[in-house]
C-alpha cells in the first residue's frame, strides 16, 4: 500500500520555502518545486509516496491552487513526479539519476560532485590482499552449506576478542555477525521493539536509526545534546525514569553527528536508570576504533551492565570499508540465539567470504586502525581550518574522535544552504535529517572522510552560497523560526 504525505506534513517538511535564492527572480511555484525536489534530494522526502491533492497542500501552505498546480506540472516534467488521473501523484527518481551511496538521488555521470552526505572512509590499500587470502581459505567452508546464522566461528572469536581487550569479557556465543550495522539494529529492533513501542533517542541522532525506528512505528521521544558539552546527565537519566521506555538507542563513542564522547562516570548511571526503569539498550559503537589526538576511551557501556540490558552492535564500515557489509551484535548468549531464529527468517546468513576478509583485516587491525586515525586527523584539521577561514561566523567544536563535524550555522538555513550547494557541486546532509519533525535547521553535519584539498574546495563553494542567500532581497531565514 502506497504511503501520503499528506498537506499539513508536506507543509512542515517545507518550512520557509519561499526563503530560496533567487524569489525575487523566480514565480512562486517554480521555488515550490525547488523546495520539494530539494527534500527528495536530501532524503526527509521519501521516493514513491503519495503527495497531497493540490487544493489540500495549497490550503495547507495557504497559497493558491493555481500555484501548487504548477509546481506540481514542474516536478512531473524534471521526473520527480509521476500523476495519474483520478489517483494522484507519487515521488520519482529522475531519468538518468540514481541512488547514491549515501542514499539520496544524484546524476549518474555527476563525477564533479563534493559528497559530503556520506560519511565513510575508502578502502584501505590492505583490502585486496584481505580479500586474496580470504578467497584462499574458503575451500574450508566449501563442503557445507554455508549457512551460519550467528556467524562463521573464526570471526566470532576475532570480534569477542575485541571485546576482550577492551576490558569487557566476552565469549563467541555472545557475538552474532550480521550484514552490518544497520543489519544489527533493524535485527535487535524486531526483537525487542514491538510495534508502537517508546524508545528513547539522542537528538541529534543517526539518520537510518530514524528510519529503522519510524518502519516499526515506533513512540520516539529524544534527549536533546547541547552542542559543547554533550549530553545532560540528569536531563538524560530523567528521560529514563519518567517515561520509562521499552528501549534506548545510544551513540556514546563519537557520538553521530555531534561527535560527543560520554564519560565513564555517565556510563554506569545510564545503565543503573535503565535497569530500574525496565530499559533496554542498544549501544551502537561505530566509531569507537577511531579516537584522535590520542584520546583515552572509556570502558565499554555494557561492561557495567549486570543485568543483560545492555545490547551493543558494530561493524566494520566505518574503520575499514563501507563497502564490506559485516557488523555484529554483542549479547547475553541466550539473546544471541533469539536474534539468530528471527534472522532466519530475514536474511539466513551473512556471506562466508565477506567474513573471512574481515577475519584478514581484524588480524590486520594493529596497522590500518592507525592509519585511518591518522589520515582522519589531519582531514579534520585541514576542515577545521577551512571552515574557521572561510566562514568564521559558524560555530564549531573540534571532535576528539569519529569521522564528523556538527556545525552551528549563523543562521535557521541548513535545508536552503543544502538546495543551494547541490548547484554548486557540494552534496550537504542537513540538520533535520538528524532529528524529529524538521527541527536543526540551524545546524549541519560535515564529516572529515574526504582528501584535505577537496573538503577545503567543499568549504570554499559553501562559503560563496552562504554568502548568496544573504544577497536574497527577503532573507526570511534570518528569523529565528526554529532554534535548538
Amino acid at each position: 500500500m502506497t504511503s501520503t504525505v499528506r498537506g499539513s506534513q508536506l507543509a512542515r517538511l517545507l518550512g520557509h520555502w519561499h526563503a530560496l535564492p533567487g524569489r525575487r527572480r523566480n514565480p512562486d511555484y517554480a521555488a515550490l518545486a525547488g523546495a520539494i525536489r530539494g527534500l527528495l534530494a536530501d532524503g526527509r522526502l521519501p521516493l514513491g509516496v503519495r503527495l497531497a491533492a493540490e487544493r489540500e497542500l495549497a490550503d495547507a501552505l495557504k497559497v493558491s491552487r493555481t500555484t501548487v498546480t504548477a509546481a506540481y506540472r514542474e516536478l512531473r516534467e524534471s521526473g520527480h513526479l509521476t500523476s495519474r488521473r483520478g489517483a494522484g501523484s507519487w515521488t520519482t527518481l529522475p531519468g538518468g539519476h540514481k541512488v547514491a551511496s549515501s542514499g539520496l538521488w544524484t546524476p549518474q555521470d555527476d563525477l564533479d560532485m563534493i559528497d559530503l552526505g556520506c560519511a565513510a572512509l575508502a578502502a584501505p590499500p590492505e583490502l585486496m590482499p584481505a580479500a586474496a587470502a580470504a578467497a584462499q581459505g574458503l575451500h574450508r567452508y566449501l563442503s557445507g552449506a554455508g549457512y551460519h546464522p550467528t556467524g562463521i566461528i573464526e570471526l566470532r572469536e576475532a570480534v569477542a576478542r575485541g571485546y576482550t581487550e577492551r576490558g569487557l569479557p566476552t565469549s563467541p556465543d555472545q557475538i552474532m555477525v550480521t550484514s552490518g550495522t544497520q543489519h544489527a539494529l533493524d535485527l535487535v529492533l524486531r526483537l525487542m521493539a514491538p510495534p508502537g513501542a517508546p524508545v528513547l533517542l539522542e537528538s541529534p541522532t543517526y539518520p537510518n536509526a530514524l528510519a529503522a525506528l519510524s518502519a516499526r512505528r515506533a513512540r520516539i521521544a529524544t534527549h536533546g545534546l547541547d552542542t559543547g558539552e554533550g549530553w545532560d546527565a540528569d536531563l538524560l537519566l530523567d528521560g529514563l525514569r519518567q517515561t520509562r521506555p521499552r528501549l534506548a538507542y545510544l551513540i556514546p563513542e563519537f557520538q553521530n553527528p555531534t561527535g560527543h564522547l560520554m564519560p565513564a562516570g555517565l556510563r554506569e548511571r545510564v545503565v543503573a536508570a535503565a535497569h530500574a526503569a525496565g530499559t533496554d539498550l542498544v549501544i551502537d559503537e561505530s566509531f569507537v576504533d577511531l579516537p584522535l589526538d590520542g584520546t583515552e576511551m572509556p570502558p565499554p557501556v555494557a561492561c557495567y551492565d549486570r543485568h543483560s540490558r545492555v545490547v551493543s552492535i558494530g561493524g566494520m564500515s566505518k574503520p575499514y570499508w563501507g563497502g564490506l557489509r559485516i557488523g555484529w551484535v554483542r549479547a547475553s548468549a541466550p539473546l544471541v540465539q533469539r536474534l539468530a531464529a528471527l534472522r532466519v527468517g530475514v536474511d539466513m546468513a551473512s556471506p562466508v567470504l565477506d567474513q573471512l576478509v574481515a577475519v584478514q583485516l581484524l588480524e590486520l587491525a594493529d596497522v590500518i586502525v592507525p592509519q585511518r586515525r591518522r589520515q582522519l586527523a589531519e582531514q579534520r584539521d585541514a576542515l577545521v581550518a577551512a571552515l574557521r577561514r572561510e566562514l568564521p561566523e559558524w560555530g564549531i567544536r573540534v571532535p576528539s574522535g569519529g569521522v564528523t563535524l556538527w556545525a552551528e550555522l549563523d543562521g535557521p538555513v541548513s535545508s536552503a544552504l543544502s538546495r543551494a550547494a547541490e548547484e554548486v557541486g557540494v552534496r550537504l546532509a542537513p540538520g533535520p535529517r538528524f532529528g524529529v519533525d524538521g527541527t536543526l535547521e540551524r545546524f549541519v553535519r560535515l564529516p572529515f572522510t574526504l582528501p584535505a584539498s577537496d573538503l577545503e574546495d567543499a568549504v570554499k563553494r559553501l562559503a560563496a552560497v552562504r554568502y548568496d542567500l544573504d544577497r536574497t532581497r527577503r532573507p526570511q531565514w534570518r528569523e529565528p523560526a526554529i532554534l535548538t
